[in-house]
């Protein structure tokens, strides 16, 4: 899909969100709770999620171990903030380029290989969210969903089949290396002669990120740092709760909505996935008896705090490394010719 397409379906779904978010909203109650919100408490909030980037890059390191022992922290905290900046500037995921792209220039990484390391964070990522989510709509303290209930149900089980059908293919690639380079040289002589070799290097770089999966001991500290992740961040979506006075969900309703936040930001949306989050807070708090104006400025308060922090971040980490965010909105363009053509990864963005 076109980059330029991929955002006009990113803007939609923002707009269809935020319509379905903030309907039944009254606005005079929302900016009440606003006023009226502990912004101790939500600036706690704000950075205890702002950290959580630098335990997202910490967990990076031992999944990058495989194709690049060693990244220096400055490089992939750089990368973190760069990648999440760009997602709430620019549409389209360019985040997700940027942060491989900045990694590859900054520390000398094979790009397919950080991509891969990427790929692989968000399936355990997508397996985490899962057993939380599961693990907390088991739990005596949670509410019923009420008639909805059955279509919940059903979102759940096909967000877990499509998760464990993404991870049985990553461990099948991972565990049979020599059958998937087979393949893609098959498909390769469908292509063009000068493009065979490059799709064969860069399978080759890919299958060397997903070694974490044929680790043992890499897959076990991977999986501890994702179950860390989301644990700490859960903490930032109670301080929260308490700047706005939501007293009952608390760190059960905080694993719960972080969950369905997650899988609502991986459908479609425009820069900064506002849509999605509001509509995912103003559903999963309802179930507790929230009423939809106070969880809208739940929503409101927490995700604006946390956009701007990152968005900042990035703003710092691009300046220390002199980027400019026009090269950054070019970016996927260059990490795709530069996995085609085989590029020095030094090259500014075309």
């Amino acid at each position: 899909m076109k980059s330029s397409l991929k955002a006009v379906v990113g803007i939609a779904a923002t707009v269809f969100f935020l319509w379905l978010a903030l309907r039944n909203v009254e606005w005079r109650e929302v900016a009440s709770h606003l006023r009226e919100a502990n912004w101790l408490l939500l600036g706690a909030a704000v950075l205890v999620s702002t950290l959580g980037m630098h335990v997202r890059a910490m967990r990076w390191k031992p999944l990058l171990e495989p194709v690049a022992p060693g990244v220096p922290f400055r490089a992939r905290i750089a990368g973190v903030f760069i990648g999440f900046g760009a997602n709430n500037v620019f549409p389209a995921r360019l985040g997700e380029f940027a942060r491989t792209w900045v990694l590859a220039r900054e520390a000398r990484v094979p790009l397919t290989g950080a991509f891969a390391s990427l790929v692989l964070e968000r399936a355990l990522d997508g397996m985490v969210m899962i057993v939380f989510l599961l693990i907390s709509m088991s739990m005596p303290g949670f509410p019923e969903i009420g008639s909805g209930g059955d279509n919940v149900r059903m979102a759940v089980r096909v967000v877990t089949a499509v998760t464990a059908a993404a991870l049985l293919l990553l461990l099948c690639m991972a565990f049979l290396p020599a059958r998937t380079v087979r393949l893609v040289e098959r498909m390769a002589r469908l292509l063009p002669l000068a493009f065979r070799r490059p799709l064969v290097d860069a399978m080759h770089a890919f299958l060397g990120g997903l070694h974490v999966l044929r680790n043992p001991r890499l897959l076990a500290v991977s999986v501890a740092w994702a179950v860390f992740q989301w644990t700490f961040l859960a903490g930032s979506f109670v301080l929260a709760f308490r700047a706005f006075g939501i007293d009952e969900p608390g760190f059960l309703g905080a694993v719960f909505l972080q969950s369905v936040i997650a899988v609502a930001v991986s459908l479609p949306a425009g820069p900064g996935f506002f849509g999605p989050f509001e509509a995912a807070s103003v559903w999963g708090l309802g179930l507790w008896g929230v009423d939809a104006s106070r969880a809208a400025s739940f929503a409101i308060g927490f995700h604006l705090g946390g956009w701007l922090t990152v968005t900042l971040g990035g703003v710092y980490y691009a300046a220390r490394l002199k980027l400019r965010w026009s090269d950054l909105g070019r970016v996927e363009e260059t990490v795709e010719q530069a996995v085609e053509e085989d590029l020095d990864v030094d090259a500014k963005p075309a």
